[in-house]
């Protein structure tokens, strides 16, 4: 069991993350009227250097561990380009088309992953 979680486990976290995203910028977007409302995003590049962090042990107390200095997920403030009058960062045209990148990001890995369970599949079928 241990070979279909590791041929399949990065797909799946990805889309974790992914999934994860597109619920934060949705939420930007009803916040859009909400004073104050400060937009967040998560930077998946933040997260993948993360997860490789999080994978190295020390093998001596000596050693230093690593230090995190990142938000927690990876979930960053987006520094608006226009500042606004009432302190809400959501710049409705740019949280709209990130929502499509990242809707897009997000059927990609949907496919990878489908992709690698069919052919695991057909493996052990024998096709």
């Amino acid at each position: 069991m241990n070979t279909i979680d590791n041929f399949i486990n990065a797909s799946a976290q990805a889309l974790t993350v992914r999934s994860q995203r597109m619920e934060l910028l949705s939420q930007n977007i009803a916040n859009a009227d909400t004073p104050n409302y400060k937009a967040r995003d998560i930077k998946f590049s933040k997260v993948l250097e993360d997860v490789s962090y999080n994978g190295l042990n020390t093998t001596s107390a000596g050693h230093m561990s690593v230090v995190q200095d990142s938000p927690v997920n990876g979930v960053m403030y987006r520094i608006p380009l226009n500042n606004s009058f009432d302190g809400n960062t959501v710049e409705m045209n740019i949280e709209q088309a990130q929502f499509g990148q990242a809707a897009s990001d997000y059927q990609a890995t949907l496919n990878i992953l489908e992709n690698r369970v069919n052919s695991f599949k057909r493996a052990l079928r024998g096709d």
